[in-house]
């Protein structure tokens, strides 16, 4: 998460050098780098395809699509985590090794 925060920030702050959109190669060359490493520790989600389309777009290089990207797949995995969860049967502890006389 912080890595895209950082992507996003960057291509904010540093505006005038990511202003031409697909025609800027500071540009194409931090958004391919941001995705292959979001791909390398994440693994292969389809929410970052629309951010990487996104960037290429003059001026959209202001939202913080990575982030949210990020973000959206942090929440799947959590949901995901939690229904796993719930399908698992809950088995107890320990077992009672008394036995009970006739």
């Amino acid at each position: 998460m912080v890595l895209a925060i950082i992507a996003d920030a960057l291509q904010i702050v540093v505006f005038p050098l990511f202003v031409e959109g697909a025609l800027s190669p500071a540009d194409d060359i931090l958004d391919f780098g941001i995705a292959a490493i979001m791909v390398h520790f994440l693994g292969w989600h389809w929410e970052f395809l629309p951010s990487f389309l996104a960037k290429l777009v003059p001026g959209v290089d202001l939202v913080p699509f990575w982030t949210m990207a990020v973000a959206n797949v942090y929440r799947k995995s959590k949901r995901i985590a939690v229904a796993a969860e719930e399908i698992r049967p809950q088995q107890p502890a320990l077992r009672s090794t008394t036995l009970l006389k006739p």
